[in-house]
């Protein structure tokens, strides 16, 4: 909104020229995160114990400390991220970019999604919500809009179909070429998918959306790899939407795709705000509220920025963790047995005696490694 509003008298007040810079906007976007979590993350912590009573439902297979010291906690506590966000992004962020639309649907269509998750919870007092087909169905709904958003953008940017390598002496990606997927570690392999591109990139956001919600079973364990994710993402799109910076690296151009790093930047404000109340012992859940709404933001920002592969790699936490739910329910459903004590595999460590902070501390790390190998794919070309 800033952007819009004061870029045209920049010529007349200098001042407002730095509103043009986008690593400008989006410090402003952290700090204005960070402030606003800060404001409203007491009051509607308060709210939310005192609407929903019992708090979020504990599962009773899990750890037997979960019962102990988790229960009564509210959740839903992804409306301290999403409100947060929410007015950074705005206040922040080309409102005229077409990538930055289809982040922000994105974003609050799966935190609605999540919602909806969470209150059935709450009211019914059970750990199961909505059901699954009900849920993909949605996720892959809004999934599908942002795809085709994103897509229309990057044929917007480049309409004449200039082919890979041709244009600003970096590869743009634009009309069919953003319907093929970039393989991290290669300067020019493309994988021609073209109207399956759609299926793909509904399987990388919904994938990804989920993946987190499976990792936020534990105090401050979702949010800070979250956090990571989204600073190494906002460095990724503000090279990929830069001529200079893409050509220099052999990475494929997506001009305008840079207007989403003040989006990241609001995500990683608005996460150090929560985890202010997060921290162990939470005073708050994330809920689906929170980790499927932020999953879906970093599928949906790989989408556009064509690194979705490396999204693979910067949230390979995250792929772990659904790794190791599918594993756990394929094999037993063959056999009958268990390959984790229990799936997701943070509990599995629990179950081995880890204490809670050291599996959440130990994960952070993991996460941190994964971030710096998706920020090599960049120059190891």
């Amino acid at each position: 909104m800033l952007y819009l509003l004061l870029t045209p008298y920049a010529d007349t007040f200098q001042v407002f020229n730095l509103f043009r810079y986008i690593t400008f906007r989006t410090g402003g976007a952290v700090v204005t995160a960070l402030i606003v979590a800060f404001l409203i993350g007491a009051p509607l912590i308060d709210w939310l114990r005192r609407k929903q009573g019992k708090g979020q439902p504990i599962r009773e297979d899990g750890p037997q400390t979960h019962l102990l010291t988790k229960k009564g906690t509210p959740t839903m506590g992804g409306f301290i991220i999403l409100i947060s966000f929410g007015v950074a992004a705005l206040l922040w962020g080309d409102l005229a970019n077409l990538y930055v639309w289809a982040v922000l649907i994105v974003t609050f269509g799966f935190g609605a999604i999540g919602f909806s998750d969470d209150f059935a919870k709450v009211t019914k007092q059970k750990t199961d919500g909505l059901s699954g087909r009900a849920r993909l169905l949605l996720e892959g709904f809004i999934a599908g809009l942002g795809t085709i958003l994103v897509m229309y953008a990057s044929w917007s940017s480049n309409p004449e179909g200039i082919p890979f390598g041709q244009t600003f002496s970096a590869a743009v990606l634009g009309g069919g070429d953003f319907s093929s997927v970039a393989v991290p570690l290669f300067k020019d392999v493309l994988i021609p998918l073209g109207p399956a591109f759609i299926g793909f990139a509904l399987l990388v956001i919904v994938g990804a959306g989920n993946a987190v919600n499976f990792t936020d079973g534990l105090d401050g364990l979702a949010i800070v790899p979250v956090m990571i994710a989204a600073a190494t993402f906002g460095f990724i799109t503000y090279l990929v939407g830069n001529s200079v910076f893409a050509s220099y690296l052999q990475v494929n151009f997506v001009p305008g795709v840079g207007e989403l790093a003040p989006l990241l930047g609001a995500i990683l404000g608005a996460g150090l705000g929560f985890l202010w109340y997060n921290a162990p012992p939470a005073r708050v859940f994330m809920g689906d509220t929170g980790s499927l709404a932020l999953g879906g933001m970093l599928g949906m920002t790989a989408v556009a920025a064509k690194h979705e592969l490396v999204l693979a790699i910067v949230g390979g936490l995250f792929v772990l963790e659904a790794l190791s739910v599918m594993i756990q329910v394929a094999v037993f459903k063959a056999t009958g047995k268990r390959v984790f004590l229990m799936a997701p595999i943070h509990h599995h460590f629990e179950k081995l005696g880890w204490q809670e902070s050291t599996v959440v501390i130990r994960f952070w790390i993991v996460a941190v490694i994964f971030a710096m190998a998706g920020l090599a794919t960049l120059k190891l070309r």
